[in-house]
């Protein structure tokens, strides 16, 4: 039986896409948007047409050889994430950066293995779960005197090796993908409910090393907030931190390692914390004549303890783009889950509070996928599959999100959609789309998710989308942000980060990094910005 195949140059299987009767109406909303009544389309690149140098490493022990790839479609695969910046490389057939090496681990001894010998040879070595990086972590894109880059793919690492009824805690390996790993908790009548978009291409290891956030728009957010324990394989060793539900014994050691996005060492396996399975739900969209009313509702909700499943204000022209709304008012989607009550009273206590602000709960005839939020997250969920689309006919689909206290928010959000907009006329020359929502919320403040959608020059389009982001990224700093709510550091934010995190910890990741990795072989310039080759 042949294996199924990942797109090398789009989101998704080669057996998947988006049919032309789901693109219709994505892109008649971009002919309305841009005033333009037809798009040229560029051809997908294919493996004979993109320039790939041969690799640079061609000779394998023979105790791992058996796991090791230097073909064009696995080295094709492995080059980038699933940005806009990437997928506007990739259509311009640019894989001169491709690994050299992709391996498949069997098991973690091939892991240890892999890693030892990289460091022998003076490789850099790029852990990949799924792939969805949008901010450059898995793309190969290393300077220093390495001898070449050996790309290592947990695809096979994706078994639950234990289970705890007692405790409710799974022992899981670090490459399973999102709905494997539901399908095999199912058999134990429980769930993680860890729903990243990406959910369906990435990976728990992946969800860990970048601290993704999930499906709860508050209250256990982060993954973090499920990671019982991690096992790590290092160039200096396995570390596995005490299995435990709480410790005050000192830094903790997983805190640490989430994050590190694969720059000490490649996460194997972790002890999770899982849930009963949901059997109470309840949803509502509500309406707001202003944007500041919906956010004030919003402030309201994260600091009244209620603790929605979602709690997600989406603005009127986002709402409107995506086909869930006329675009007359900004929508706040709601929703409760439980695996043990009834929700229905805490969602109207919801909808009472978002009435002191002004909101109108929607009287709805369709329910589920049909639903006002229903539409919205259909939009969501199938966005990854559009971006080939749209990168094809030279349309820039681009985020950034960030998480800022209340008091700040107002001059983030002006601030920012000013800038974007006037960054998207002075690059492109012409008028383009900026959008705002919120993923998650928390007592404190907000975590708003940005959209920006723009015509660039066909020849220039990742260039001129950087520019825009950069512009962005300034002023989400400078409005006292976050360079990253969720999409991790990478190569991309990495500027901005090290601006953001204080020095003296810089220099103790530094140290940790040359403690953990002392050949600076683990994926080179992420986190840390040094990067120095063992040739």
């Amino acid at each position: 039986m042949t294996e199924r195949r990942r797109k090398f140059y789009a989101w998704g299987f080669e057996d998947q896409s988006a049919t032309p009767e789901e693109m219709k109406p994505v892109l008649d909303t971009w002919h309305r948007t841009f005033a333009v009544d037809s798009f040229d389309v560029t051809a997908a690149p294919t493996l004979d047409t993109i320039d790939m140098p041969e690799s640079k490493i061609t000779r394998f022990p023979e105790a791992i050889k058996d796991i090791c790839r230097t073909d064009r479609y696995e080295r094709a695969l492995h080059s980038y994430g699933r940005s806009f910046l990437d997928s506007a490389k990739m259509f311009r057939g640019d894989f001169r950066n491709a690994p050299d090496v992709v391996a498949y681990p069997r098991n973690e001894e091939d892991v240890r293995a892999l890693i030892d010998w990289a460091g022998d040879i003076g490789a850099a070595v790029i852990p990949f779960g799924g792939g969805s990086s949008v901010v450059g972590g898995v793309n190969p894109e290393i300077n220093g005197t390495y001898a070449g880059v050996v790309t290592i793919d947990m695809w096979y690492l994706n078994k639950i090796l234990e289970f705890d009824p007692v405790s409710r805690s799974a022992r899981v390996q670090a490459g399973v993908y999102g709905p494997d790993l539901e399908t095999q908790l199912k058999t134990h009548n429980v769930t993680l409910r860890h729903y990243p978009q990406s959910f369906e291409l990435s990976t728990l290891g992946g969800w860990i090393a970048t601290r993704a956030a999930g499906h709860y728009a508050t209250h256990g957010t982060y993954i973090d907030d499920y990671v019982e324990n991690i096992r790590m394989v290092s160039p200096s060793g396995i570390s596995e931190s005490r299995r435990l539900p709480a410790s005050g014994a000192g830094p903790s050691p997983d805190r640490y390692v989430m994050g590190t996005e694969g720059s000490v060492g490649i996460i194997t396996e972790a002890w999770i914390r899982v849930l009963s399975r949901i059997k109470y739900k309840a949803s509502k969209t509500v309406t707001f004549a202003e944007y500041d009313q919906g956010v004030e509702a919003v402030r309201a909700i994260s600091q009244s303890g209620l603790y929605p499943a979602n709690c997600r204000l989406i603005d009127a022209l986002e709402a409107k783009l995506t086909g869930a709304f006329d675009g007359s008012r900004p929508i706040l989607v709601l929703g409760y889950e439980s695996s043990h009550y009834p929700v229905n009273q805490l969602m109207d206590l919801t909808v009472d509070l978002c009435r002191e602000f002004g909101g109108t709960p929607v009287d709805e005839k369709e329910q589920g996928r049909n639903s006002v939020a229903g539409q919205w997250r259909n939009a969501f969920i199938r966005g990854p599959y559009y971006r080939e689309h749209m990168t094809s006919r030279g349309i820039c689909r681009e985020t950034f999100e960030t998480a800022v206290c209340w008091n700040n928010f107002k001059e983030l959000h002006s601030s920012v959609i000013e800038t974007v907009n006037a960054a998207i006329k002075r690059v492109t020359g012409r008028a383009g789309t900026v959008t705002c929502r919120f993923t998650h919320v928390y007592p404190n403040g907000p975590a708003p998710y940005f959209t920006f959608h723009c015509l660039p020059d066909r020849e220039r389009m990742g260039e001129q989308c950087m520019e825009i982001k950069i512009a962005a990224y300034d002023a989400v700093m400078k409005a006292g942000g976050t360079i990253t709510h969720h999409h991790a550091v990478g190569r991309l934010h990495m500027p901005w980060y090290e601006k953001q995190r204080p020095a003296p910890i810089g220099a103790a990741f530094t140290a940790a990094k040359k403690s953990l990795d002392p050949r600076s072989i683990m994926n080179p310039g992420v986190i840390i910005s040094e990067q120095r080759g063992s040739a």
